[in-house]
C-alpha cells in the first residue's frame, strides 16, 4: 500500500458515538487500516475505552470514571448524547453497540474478530490517580491476547502511545517490543532537532503544531522518525499532512480521509 496508514480516531466518531463498538465496526467496515483509542482504568482496575477524566461530556453519568466500577460504567449510556445514536428508523430500538461502555477486551475482541490486518493505536491518559498502573495493567492485558510482543504473522499491531514521556518509558521497560508514539501538543525545546526521546521511533503531533511549524515534519523525518498526526478531520489538512508525506493520519473521518488518499472506502 502507497501512502499513509489512516487510523480512526476513536472509532467513525463524527458519525458514530466516540468509544462505542458501533464506531469501531463502522470504521473497519469503511476500510480504516487502524484504530485509535483512550484507555482509563476503573475503579476495580479494568481498562475502560473513554477519552475525559470525568463522564459528563459522553454519558449520563457524573464524576470520575476512576471513582467507578466496571459494572457501575455498565449501567450508564455512553451514546445518546451524539446524533449519530438514533437508528434509521425511529420505531427501532437504539443498538446498544451504540450506547454501552466499551472495555478494551471487547475491542480487542473485534479487532482480532476482524480477520485482516489492523493496526491499534492505545494512548494512555495522564494525569490519573493509578498512575504506572495504567501501562502496568496494560501490558498485563497485551500479553494475555499475545499482542506484548509482536510476531510478524500476526494481523493485529498494537502501538501505544501517550503525551507523557514518562508513561511512554514504562511501556518501554515493560514490553519493550511495543512501538511507541509520543504525543505532541506543542512543541518542546528539546525537540526543536527533531530526536525524540531515547526508544520513541513515531511522533505524533497535532495537526495545528503542524500548522504552525512547517519544518517539524521535515526535521522528524530526517531524524529517522516516522509522524502521525491528529486529528485531520478538513481537506485542507488532509492536502497539508499528505504533501509532507506522514506515516499516519489519525481522524474522526477515515472513509473521508480514505477518499482524499485516493483509496477506495467499503
Amino acid at each position: 500500500m502507497s501512502g499513509p496508514l489512516v487510523f480512526a480516531h476513536r472509532g467513525s466518531s463524527a458519525d458514530l458515538p466516540e468509544h462505542t463498538l458501533a464506531a469501531y465496526l463502522r470504521a473497519l467496515d469503511e476500510g480504516a487500516d487502524g484504530l485509535e483509542c483512550d484507555v482509563r482504568l476503573t475503579r476495580d482496575g479494568h481498562l475502560v475505552c473513554l477519552h475525559d477524566r470525568r463522564l459528563d461530556r459522553t454519558s449520563n453519568g457524573r464524576g470520575r470514571v476512576s471513582a467507578y466500577t466496571l459494572a457501575e460504567l455498565e449501567a450508564l449510556d455512553f451514546g445518546s448524547w451524539h446524533p449519530g445514536c438514533a437508528p434509521p428508523d425511529p420505531d427501532e430500538p437504539v443498538d446498544p453497540t451504540r450506547t454501552r461502555l466499551l472495555t478494551l477486551e471487547r475491542l480487542l475482541d473485534a479487532v482480532r474478530a476482524a480477520g485482516r490486518p489492523v493496526r491499534l493505536l492505545i494512548e494512555t491518559k495522564h494525569p490519573t490517580r493509578h498512575g504506572a498502573g495504567v501501562e502496568r495493567r496494560l501490558v498485563e492485558l497485551l500479553r494475555r491476547y499475545g499482542l506484548a510482543e509482536p510476531r510478524p504473522d500476526d494481523p493485529v499491531r498494537v502501538v501505544v502511545m501517550s503525551f507523557a514521556p514518562l508513561a511512554i518509558r514504562r511501556i518501554r521497560e515493560l514490553a519493550p517490543a511495543l512501538e511507541t508514539v509520543l504525543l505532541l501538543e506543542v512543541l518542546p525545546a528539546w525537540l526543536r532537532a527533531g530526536r525524540l526521546p531515547f526508544g520513541v521511533r513515531i511522533a505524533g503531533p497535532g495537526v495545528a503544531l503542524v500548522r504552525a511549524r512547517p519544518q517539524l515534519i521535515p526535521a522528524l523525518r530526517a531524524a529517522g522518525h516516522q509522524v502521525y498526526v491528529w486529528t485531520v478531520n478538513e481537506p485542507a489538512d488532509l492536502d497539508l499532512v499528505l504533501a509532507a508525506e506522514v506515516d499516519g493520519i489519525i481522524t474522526d473521518r477515515p472513509a473521508l480521509a480514505l477518499a482524499h488518499c485516493g483509496r477506495p472506502t467499503a
